[in-house]
């Protein structure tokens, strides 16, 4: 009895314990954040400062905003799909996902080019040299996002991988959500700052 107890605890506190990589990627989002934190202080810091140039959202942005939403519901759906192994609504899931990832970074780089024609330019001072690198930061978070998806993307269809284990599957979309929800308070951010 005292043997089938301590079996018991054993497996409760492994249970309990977070898996490697998603601990991983909660200290990784930690970094992101804060390195997101000190950039918008900095921006609203300098927009103090005489001969700052302020820009208009473009259109483009919004239109991102609703489809990185969208994907967020679509990673999910996902996600539960495999957990239910439901492999056809999985892999559809997976395929609207990549595709809407693939076009939040489209739009957003026609909303780039918007704001390059109207004249702010990484070079001049003001809004422009933090937009570009605070935006840009973002977008090599999205890409490194889709670049997961892909991944999951091509083992979803891979007739010689069939491993059932969700923990990819999930650290993919908490990070898919946390991009969705840093674009948020960015999108949020910019508008509200001009």
């Amino acid at each position: 009895m005292i043997k089938t107890l301590e079996g018991t605890n054993t497996v409760s506190e492994q249970q309990k314990r977070i898996h490697p990589h998603k601990f991983t990627l909660w200290v990784a989002i930690g970094s992101i954040i804060m390195m997101f934190a000190g950039l918008t202080s900095a921006y609203i810091v300098k927009r103090q400062q005489p001969g700052w140039t302020n820009f208009e959202v473009p259109r483009a942005f919004y239109y991102s905003t609703a489809v990185i939403l969208a994907s967020s519901l679509t990673v999910q759906l996902s996600l539960k799909a495999f957990k239910e192994r439901q492999m056809i609504k999985y892999r559809n899931w997976l395929t609207v996902t990549a595709i809407l990832g693939a076009l939040f970074i489209v739009l957003q780089w026609i909303g780039f080019i918007a704001i390059w024609n109207s004249g702010i330019s990484f070079h001049g001072s003001g809004a422009g040299q933090f937009l570009y690198v605070i935006a840009g930061l973002h977008a090599l978070h999205v890409l490194g996002g889709v670049i997961a998806l892909t991944v999951l993307f091509i083992k979803a269809f891979s007739a010689k991988i069939r491993s059932y284990n969700s923990m990819p599957i999930e650290i993919m979309s908490s990070y898919w959500h946390f991009v969705d929800l840093l674009w948020i308070y960015l999108f949020i951010f910019f508008v509200w700052m001009q």
